[in-house]
């Protein structure tokens, strides 16, 4: 294998792969910088329709062109995939979208304080800020992944943005283990809304779990879990210094701004990837009480192009859990697994109204395991409803249940 340009050669057939998205994903790049460039232009114009811009292009925009430019099911031939992964190109791009995210924040924050906008003008701008805040999270879930030393600690930095610092621990260590499963407090069930998988299981239960992690990490190296070799202490402090610096530069207005695009753009941001991520998906458990391997099909998939050029193919999440380390441009689409029918935009605004979400989706899960509900991650709170309304397993009738 050996790269020329942006082509990886075979070496052995001559072959040549270019990747056709190489350089559409420079939009990942553009995106969180977005609100400040809008800022400026409301700014300088006065025309202050352009503090609501983002909402509009999150909302409307992408998924327009999500549903114009359809689904890209091709994956790169995997005597490609180690030049690919090797491709500075590729990690470039995630690395300079932390500091993005930094000036996009410290932009926002001098807005509130001296920009002189009225409280409607502020409102679209913290939504704005909110939804390049969101792509904090998937930035340093994608950085958060990765074995160097470097990427690690960018994944550090740019979480602390959104003050979730701790997902670095709770995701890798924690969700990446329990996913699709009863135990993960990340990982959503059929029947449950997305109301009280957020507020009454995800966030609590991801804090919980992170700093247990760490706790028992260092109690094994004889260490307090407040030393600062705790990661969850590390990341805590990146926000504390980032807020506490803004503050003193901007003054207090700035703090409730701060703490506000916090639990938009990444608490509920984060929440909603999580809930439309694994609703209703189950790995079974086997007889010595641990659960199968987690395979593409405990994952909803989707190949919306826009949308996945925005989060670094966060939504081909099929494979991100199959191989946590993979990188991703390298990031591949299977058959026979679960499928959204939409990018994570249209997804995320159906969970907010729990009918149509389980219109559209309890479907989808119930013709994937052939209505055996015994097979699905069902609510408890649920379980009788579900199983006297939809539980009339095909394989009973004697069909063939969906793998």
């Amino acid at each position: 294998m050996s790269v020329r340009g942006d082509a990886i050669v075979n070496p052995d057939t001559g072959e040549r792969f270019r990747d056709g998205k190489r350089y559409l994903w420079l939009f990942s790049l553009i995106y969180p910088l977005l609100p400040s460039i809008f800022i400026g232009l409301a700014w300088s114009t006065g025309v202050l329709a352009w503090l609501w811009a983002m909402p509009f292009i999150y909302l409307v925009l992408v998924p327009v062109l999500d549903t114009a430019m359809g689904e890209d099911f091709t994956n790169p031939p995997e005597w490609a995939v180690q030049g690919l992964e090797q491709d500075g190109f590729y990690k470039w791009l995630v690395n300079l979208t932390v500091p993005c995210q930094y000036v996009t924040v410290v932009v926002g924050a001098w807005a509130v304080a001296d920009a002189g906008f009225p409280w409607w003008g502020v409102l679209g701008m913290l939504l704005s800020v909110s939804y390049a805040s969101g792509i904090a999270v998937n930035t340093g879930h994608e950085l958060g992944h990765k074995k160097t030393r470097v990427e690690r600690w960018l994944a550090k930095f740019v979480l602390a943005v959104t003050a979730y610092g701790h997902f670095f621990i709770e995701h890798n260590k924690g969700h990446h283990r329990d996913v699709a499963t009863p135990e993960d407090p990340a990982s959503s069930r059929m029947g449950e809304n997305f109301w009280k998988f957020a507020y009454t299981r995800e966030i609590p239960g991801a804090a919980r779990r992170a700093w247990n992690l760490e706790k028992e990490r260092l109690a094994r190296m004889g260490k307090s879990p407040f030393s600062l070799q705790n990661e969850v202490v590390q990341t805590t402090l990146i926000t504390v210094v980032l807020y506490g610096g803004l503050t003193w530069a901007f003054g207090w207005v700035v703090l409730p701004f701060l703490l506000a695009q916090a639990l938009l753009g990444g608490y509920m941001n984060l929440s909603l990837a999580n809930y439309v991520e694994h609703y209703g998906l189950l790995r079974r458990k086997l007889p010595n009480g641990r659960y199968e391997r987690c395979r593409p099909e405990h994952s909803w998939n989707t190949n919306h192009i826009m949308s996945n050029l925005l989060s670094y193919h966060l939504q081909r999440h099929s494979d991100h859990h199959a191989h946590p380390t993979r990188r991703y441009q390298a990031l591949r689409d299977f058959d026979g697994i679960p499928r959204l029918p939409s990018g994570y935009p249209t997804m995320f605004s159906l969970a907010l109204v729990p009918p149509l979400w389980r219109k559209v989706m309890d479907r989808r899960v119930l013709e994937h395991y052939g209505y055996d509900l015994n097979r699905v991650n069902v609510d408890p709170g649920k379980r009788d409803e579900l199983f006297a309304r939809y539980h009339r397993p095909r394989a009973e009738q004697g069909e063939t249940a969906p793998a």
